[in-house]
């Protein structure tokens, strides 16, 4: 019994020996291939004729990332549903080019739904969200916002919490500039395109009274990541409360998406009447 131990010890070395082992760095290694760190997003398909405004329409989140959900629905599918009604109605109206960020259950970070629209040189950027307010079912309406250094109030600064230079700007090259005066040349061109961005804000407040049923405080702005193209004026529209039954049922329904995307395309419209003007 004593010897019992050492018998089992001595057997397990010898069995181990016959053992064969990998060498260190072999046989343990798997090796995947990886994309490219610079690799770009590809490129959505643009509908429409060539030469006409483009208006590139992003529905937030996707795949892995839900959003904000309530009432048995999804804020990812709801909103993909919006972009697809709008896109539709715009094809249909004519006279601008149209591209979804995405056309499909798939996520994409911030930067690259703003690489898209800068690389497709849009005219206009749209995001399309769905809010929450978690137990408060009765917080309603529609909210639309702009792009702003310092959050216009405590509700858009938690909602920019939890969302969060080319050679070229608005067609001036700034290529081969000093910083300083590259600085500048940003600044000027955020500038113009905050006020481009507020302007179809504006158009969406318009167009939509009486159709859509807004939030008391509809315009707001925060630093949001989305909305920081510098040379793309850029809208980001809460569309309703995914946590309120009446919100959500209205913005999955067949007649709230077309009623929306009506709304949304004479905003568009007429935002791009008024460009051609100025």
């Amino acid at each position: 019994m004593i010897l019992l131990p050492l018998v089992l010890v001595v057997g397990l070395v010898l069995t181990a020996q016959r053992i064969p082992v990998p060498e260190i760095g072999r046989g343990y290694v798997l090796r995947v291939a990886l994309p490219e760190a610079d690799a770009p997003t590809a490129l959505p398909e643009v509908a429409g004729e060539e030469g006409l405004p483009l208006v590139v329409i992003d529905a937030g989140h996707g795949g892995h990332d839900p959003g904000a959900s309530g009432q048995g629905y999804r804020e990812k599918t709801i909103v993909l549903g919006l972009a697809r009604a709008l896109r539709d109605a715009l094809e249909k109206e004519g006279g601008v080019r149209v591209a979804l960020t995405r056309e499909d259950d798939r996520y994409l970070v911030h930067a690259e739904r703003v690489e898209i629209a800068r690389r497709l040189d849009a005219d206009l950027f749209l995001s399309i969200h769905a809010d929450s307010a978690g137990e408060a079912a009765e917080v309603t309406g529609a909210s639309i916002y702009t792009l702003s250094n310092q959050a216009s109030s405590e509700a858009a600064a938690r909602f920019a919490e939890r969302e969060n230079a080319t050679d070229r700007l608005n067609g001036v090259d700034v290529g081969g500039q000093s910083d300083a005066v590259s600085t500048i040349l940003v600044e000027l061109s955020q500038r113009r395109t905050q006020e481009q961005s507020d302007e179809f804000a504006r158009l969406i407040r318009r167009e939509g009274e009486g159709a859509i049923r807004f939030h008391p405080q509809p315009r707001r702005s925060a630093a949001l990541k989305v909305l920081r193209a510098p040379d793309v004026p850029s809208v980001l529209f809460e569309s309703g409360f995914i946590t309120n039954e009446a919100d959500a049922q209205r913005l999955a329904s067949a007649e709230g998406q077309a009623r929306f995307a009506e709304v949304m395309t004479r905003a568009i419209r007429a935002y791009f009447a008024r460009q051609q003007e100025s």
